[in-house]
């Protein structure tokens, strides 16, 4: 019979709706700003207040991204110093945006949830009273948004956690805890760029360009635009991954080290006619590989991008008449340069996109309710492991799809509490 104390060890359970006074957290301080597998490390701190709206999760397992390998850099922001400007007083910072576990305790306004439930928590929150909000924008457009366990504190890499209400979202029944915390805020983010953006979404037969097939984003995108009827063709850097994208459902995959293609990066200025001739000789053998793995001579509806910098030429070259390239990062870069000709006189759309809606949030949870996309979990680590597979992802070494750490879960595999 479990006994109540202010300090349980990880994976010790307390009795159901007991909050401790306080929790094992691995946790990121200025002082160890740096690599990843030198930042995190597992203290003691309490357990934080839960507001009238809030709900305090304990978490079982928790979903890696890149968010909190820039918070262990401290770079390009200092998560703790941009949180003390506004008045937070905690001197570290608790990361992890994907998670999955059981609600422990609930404000005193929260309708949506009860103690016991199993959830998943999305990433996305915000000021419900925000002027903004209430003027009607969607709220992860509203100024007062946030990314919970990257510009907030408190996120999954403990064992309890506070998000707001609208933040919780049924546990699918068929996944175990760590699958159920490595998906939302990749698919999330995914469904929002494919689905998001009326009239530009993803209808039956579209061809779409994926870039990065095999990484949390690109193995979600896959999993969609098939499950919508779409056509995903997917880019690489390595043969052997092609495999991955073909069994989530690609039609066809490229390798972005092909020889032939001997322009990424920066356009050349246009006014050098040999240097703009030859990354556009470099951008049309791009564009027939596609058409070539495609089977057919058509151009992707849809561009789906995140590297940025090295890409975004490309893409915009590729998108059809009319068709869109959506961005949600900018991992090899922020500076991209844009022939606007193609944007101005082919009518095609450049959109900026950041995670997703309370609604879209559900919808994607839905498709992984009904098994249409699958989490596609790659590593479990154990608590400790949290700075190491950060750190894997920091010197991309981390496999292909999605990674999780066991946090009080006590063994890969648990469905439920007991």
């Amino acid at each position: 019979m479990p006994v109540e104390k202010d300090l349980y060890a990880v994976g010790e359970t307390p009795p159901l709706g007991f909050v401790p006074k306080q929790m094992h957290a691995s946790l990121i301080r200025p002082s160890r700003y740096g690599k990843p597998d030198q930042a995190f490390e597992i203290e003691v701190v309490d357990v934080p207040k839960v507001g009238p709206k809030q709900v305090l999760v304990w978490v079982m397992a928790a979903g890696v991204n890149y968010n909190n390998v820039w918070a262990a850099l401290g770079f390009p922001v200092d998560v703790i110093g941009a949180r003390q400007k506004r008045g937070e007083t905690e001197d570290f910072h608790i990361g992890g945006s994907d998670a999955s576990g059981v609600v422990w305790a609930t404000g005193s306004e929260v309708k949506n949830v009860k103690v016991g439930d199993e959830v998943v928590l999305s990433c996305g929150s915000w000021d419900e009273d925000a002027p903004d909000i209430k003027a009607g924008i969607d709220p992860i457009m509203s100024s007062s948004n946030k990314i919970w366990g990257y510009e907030s504190n408190y996120g999954s890499f403990a064992q309890f956690t506070v998000v707001d209400h609208y933040q919780c979202f049924p546990k699918p029944k068929h996944l175990n805890w760590e699958a159920a915390s490595a998906y939302m805020l990749v698919g999330a983010t995914a469904y929002r760029m494919l689905m998001g953006w009326t009239p530009n979404t993803v209808q039956p037969g579209d061809p779409v360009l994926i870039w990065g097939g095999t990484g949390g984003l690109g193995s979600m995108a896959i999993q969609i635009v098939k499950a919508k009827g779409g056509i995903p063709v997917a880019v690489v850097s390595e043969e052997n991954k092609y495999e991955f994208c073909y069994q989530l459902g690609a039609k066809g995959v490229i390798n972005r080290k092909d020889p032939a293609f001997t322009h990424w990066g920066r356009l050349p200025d246009l006014d050098d006619a040999a240097a703009f001739g030859e990354w556009m000789k470099g951008a049309r053998a791009f564009g027939a590989k596609f058409w070539e793995v495609l089977g057919e001579r058509r151009s992707p509806k849809i561009v789906f991008e995140h590297p940025g910098e090295s890409t975004i030429p490309t893409s915009v070259f590729m998108a059809d008449n009319g068709g869109m390239v959506v961005i949600c990062a900018g991992t090899s870069g922020y500076n991209a340069d844009v022939d606007l000709r193609y944007l101005w006189m082919r009518q095609k759309r450049l959109q900026g996109s950041h995670f997703a809606s309370v609604e879209q949030c559900a919808a994607l949870n839905d498709m992984v309710a009904r098994k249409e996309v699958d989490p596609c979990l790659s590593e479990v680590f154990p608590f400790t492991g949290v700075g190491t597979a950060h750190q894997l992802m920091y010197e991309n070494r981390h496999p292909a799809g999605n990674m999780a750490v066991l946090v009080n879960a006590k063994n890969k595999g648990m469905t439920t509490l007991d």
